[in-house]
Formats: C-alpha cells, sequence, structure tokens
C-alpha cells in the first residue's frame, strides 16, 4: 500500500502572491507541446513553420483555459456554480473538464484556420499530436492536488489520499492512469502515426477513438464526482457519457479521412 504525499497546493508563495502546482502543470503542458510543435515544425517539407506553432499554441490555450473551466462547471459542477458563481474564476482550486476544452479548442481553431488560410482538419491534425503532452502534465497536476482518485483497490500499488471522502482506504491513483495512457501513450501513438503523411482528418480521428478509449477504460476504476454519482446501470459514469460521442466522431473522421485521401504533405516524404 503507497501513500499520497499530501503536496501542498501552492508552490511558490511570495507574499500575496501564491503560484499552484495546478497552474504550473499547465504551464509545463503548453512549453512541452510547444517545443514538441517546434521540433516537428523543424523537420524538412513539414508544412508549418515555427513561428505558426507558437501562434497555433496561444489559440489552443485560450481554448483550453476558457473552454475547460466553463465545461468543468457547466458539466460537474453547475449547481456549485449556482450557489457561488464567484468559483468559476477560482481555477488555482483544480476543475478543468477536457470534453469542455476539446470544445474551446475547436471553436479557437476555428479562428485560427481562418486567419492563416489553412484548412480546419489540417490545422486539428497538428495540435492532437501535441495535445497528450499537456494532458499528461494535466493528469500529474491532479495528482499533486490530491483530487479525482479512484475506487478502492486491495492492488499493491493502491494509494491512501489525504481526503475525508476518500477515507483511509487505498485506491486507484486513478490520475496516474490517465497520465500514462491519454498521456504518455497517447503521445507515442500519435507522434509515430503521424511521422509519415497521413490523410486529412485521419490524425484527428484516431486521437479522438483513442482518448474516448482511454478515458472510458479509467472511468471503470475512478470514482465518481460525489454529487453527480454514476449515471446508469450502476457503472455509467459522465465522463464515459461525453466519450461515447467522440469515439463515433473518431470513427467517422477516419472512415472519411481514408475515403477522401487529401494529403497535406507529399507522400513519400517524412
Amino acid at each position: 500500500m503507497l501513500v499520497h504525499p499530501n503536496f501542498d497546493p501552492v508552490a511558490i508563495s511570495l507574499g500575496p502572491i501564491k503560484v499552484h502546482w495546478y497552474g504550473l502543470s499547465y504551464l509545463a503542458g503548453f512549453t512541452l507541446a510547444w517545443a514538441l510543435g517546434r521540433y516537428r515544425a523543424s523537420k524538412p517539407d513539414w508544412p508549418w513553420t515555427k513561428d505558426q506553432i507558437s501562434d497555433l499554441l496561444f489559440y489552443v490555450v485560450l481554448g483550453i483555459i476558457l473552454g475547460g473551466r466553463l465545461g468543468s462547471v457547466f458539466f460537474y459542477n453547475f449547481e456549485a456554480f449556482l450557489a457561488d458563481p464567484s468559483m468559476i474564476y477560482k481555477v488555482w482550486q483544480g476543475g478543468m473538464s477536457f470534453h469542455g476544452g476539446l470544445i474551446g479548442v475547436i471553436v479557437c481553431l476555428m479562428f485560427f484556420a481562418r486567419k492563416t488560410g489553412k484548412a480546419f482538419w489540417e490545422v486539428g491534425d497538428m495540435v492532437v499530436v501535441l495535445a497528450p503532452a499537456g494532458l499528461f502534465c494535466g493528469r500529474i497536476g491532479n495528482f499533486i492536488n490530491g483530487e479525482l482518485w479512484g475506487g478502492p483497490t486491495d492492488l499493491p500499488w493502491g494509494m491512501v489520499f489525504h481526503h475525508p471522502a476518500a477515507g483511509e482506504m487505498p485506491r486507484h491513483p486513478s490520475q496516474l492512469y490517465e497520465a500514462g495512457l491519454e498521456g504518455l501513450l497517447l503521445l507515442a501513438i500519435l507522434w509515430f502515426f503521424t511521422a509519415r503523411p497521413k490523410p486529412r482528418m485521419a490524425a484527428s480521428g484516431l486521437f479522438l477513438l483513442m482518448y474516448a478509449v482511454f478515458r472510458s477504460l479509467v472511468e471503470f476504476v475512478r470514482e465518481p464526482d460525489a454529487h453527480i454519482g454514476y449515471l446508469a446501470w450502476g457503472w455509467l459514469t459522465m465522463g464515459q457519457l461525453l466519450s461515447a460521442p467522440m469515439a463515433i466522431a473518431g470513427i467517422v473522421l477516419l472512415v472519411i479521412a481514408y475515403t477522401r485521401k487529401i494529403y497535406d504533405r507529399p507522400l513519400g516524404k517524412t
């Protein structure tokens, strides 16, 4: 049995200024995605420049922050928001929805695509390759905060979380499961998948499908939000419900991609 380190959520405190680990995890995710994007843009025949990657990440960050926070509030904490509307600004307390962030990013990418004259799906295919880097760091932030733990387990790596709602029983460290699956593994899959030219929409479709699969699997061992609980059958969670249309959309995009076969890079180039 393991015990959560019970990190202080404040990483740096300078008088009234407090820098939270949760915010730093997002900063690390954006920085890693930016570095990976610029590295890929430096490759010969890649239809992106380093400056375009930097501009793109600005739009992505905007979409994640606005959409992620709004999604967390409206999908998971709407009643709490009605009781205290100011909670929407308290991002340092945690509470960012991937599905809300995805919607926010899609909207911002529409503006970016129009501004740069690139096709929307060309932009989307670039973003999804970098997104798992941010997802990995975000889940590490959840772990540091000691939130979003899993259900009880007797496995050797079960972890006791220092929270009254978690009790003193070992639980699945589901944040680390998600960091590994939605972050590192998905990053590796998409990175190698897109190393050679793929049809437009293929990378986006694969991302949506694989994220939905990984997220849904982890939801079976992740404790559902206490104020929502299971939605049906004693196992269906809000995360699984929101992931279902993602999986369907991913399959549809993959079918369209390999039917139309529109390429943004010359075949045979890497």
